[in-house]
């Protein structure tokens, strides 16, 4: 996955004009869309469309500093059908508009390109177990939360800690399907989301399908397939972040599965203080 990566990034590199072509990039190196975009947010902390966008406006920064006489051209360039729509998109990034970055030479704020390497091949320890699960219900409190890579999620904090001591024991005693136990789920994550788009949150437990759902509770159907489940154990929520990176890194590379679309899970197995032992379920399918 790192060279499929690196290629990716080379691609970028060489589709000045918009022309990118990412479904058809991970045909061509035995993957999907899906599990391309997912592995590049998880290791680079941004989506591949935010980084594309970065670049091409780092490229066309440097060309209105050299002196490009129009600005049409620029924009057609790197793939936009307007100088308005280039002019809002060159501004998101470097925060001036593209007439002051040709008059006062920025200053512009450069995105370099990405390399990713590993220093020490197969340096986390993966405790990984594939498990095949029938279709099952996840039920529970949702909320929508917007996207925070590294570090503790205030807003799903929050939401935990309005939900009474009393009702997280009622969500306990209605779990009767694996993954046991209350779970943080993750959901309606588009893959190439950037940082700060919203997704949804539940705070429940998963059900057999034949399980009734409480009228008062959030439900999120899941169909029948496989799951990698990864064990990890340290600082919250550091070792969580770190492992679901390792994941990238080191597992998918190593074996022939792939991510799937679906929920990520995770299983507090113990919490105490900043400390926890917990299980992350990603849903996958064979390469």
């Amino acid at each position: 996955m790192i060279g499929t990566l690196n290629d990716l990034v080379e691609r970028i590199e060489a589709s000045a004009e918009g022309d990118l072509d990412v479904a058809a990039f991970a045909r061509e190196h035995g993957t999907t869309e899906y599990h391309l975009r997912r592995m590049f947010s998880a290791l680079a902390h941004m989506s591949l469309s935010e980084y594309v966008r970065r670049r091409r406006m780092t490229v066309a920064g440097a060309e209105l500093v050299a002196g490009a006489p129009s600005l049409l051209n620029v924009a057609v360039r790197h793939g936009y059908g307007s100088v308005e729509a280039f002019g809002r998109a060159f501004r998101a990034v470097h925060g001036i508009t593209p007439s002051e970055a040709r008059r006062d030479g920025g200053p512009l704020r450069t995105q370099p390109t990405l390399r990713f390497r590993l220093s020490v091949e197969g340096s986390t320890p993966m405790h990984v177990t594939i498990t095949h699960q029938p279709s099952l219900v996840l039920a529970g409190h949702a909320v929508d939360v917007p996207l925070i890579h590294v570090g503790v999620n205030p807003h799903i904090q929050q939401h935990i800690a309005a939900i009474a001591p009393e009702e997280h024991a009622r969500l306990k005693a209605l779990s009767d399907a694996e993954p046991s136990g209350i779970l943080a789920v993750t959901a309606d994550i588009d893959p190439d989301a950037p940082e700060g788009s919203m997704l949804t949150y539940l705070h429940g437990v998963a059900l057999q399908t034949s399980t009734p759902v409480p009228d008062d509770l959030d439900a999120i159907p899941l169909d029948a397939g496989a799951w990698a489940v990864f064990a990890a154990e340290g600082p919250f929520p550091d070792t969580l972040q770190t492992l679901w990176a390792a994941t990238a890194t080191d597992w998918f590379p190593s074996n022939p599965w792939r991510l799937r679309p679906g929920p990520s899970i995770v299983r507090y197995l113990s919490f105490t203080g900043t400390h926890a032992s917990c299980e992350l379920w990603l849903p996958v399918e064979e390469e």
